[in-house]
């Protein structure tokens, strides 16, 4: 039998990646629960450093999560806190898939803050790869 995995991206603010890679695959921000996370830190079991208030939200400072709701199956992906910015290429990155309308989605991407960074093919296939706000590579193919 196989394992689920998750995949997680290093992030500077890792709320408001969740939020736009959201966005941006048409998914959501896994729900949180502040009362939750009250309770934990009033118990002492959290300290209050450890959260932020995001969007109206008290949230865990480390991370953030997206799922497709629609596709229970696809992998979750977490964005989590690191202090430096992204520096290099990624070794790995999102491939979303825009199919005949590459162009679109590329389009609608940049105009939410994403960048195009070159378009390239190789044989019958052809992909835009992009940055997104922070800076991280993916392709739309």
């Amino acid at each position: 039998m196989g394992h689920e995995i998750q995949v997680v991206i290093d992030s500077v603010n890792p709320h408001e990646q969740a939020k736009w890679w959201a966005a941006a695959l048409g998914w959501q921000v896994e729900p949180t629960d502040s009362d939750f996370i009250r309770g934990l830190v009033a118990a002492g079991h959290a300290k209050e450093e450890d959260t932020l208030e995001f969007d109206g939200q008290l949230v865990w400072k480390v991370g953030a999560a997206i799922i497709d709701s629609g596709s229970p199956a696809s992998p979750r992906v977490l964005f989590q806190v690191v202090p430096e910015p992204k520096t290099v290429k990624n070794r790995i990155h999102l491939d979303v898939r825009g199919g005949d309308d590459r162009e679109g989605v590329a389009a609608t991407l940049v105009d939410a803050g994403a960048r195009i960074l070159y378009r390239e093919s190789q044989g019958p296939f052809d992909w835009i790869t992009m940055a997104d706000p922070e800076g991280n590579e993916f392709c739309i193919t």
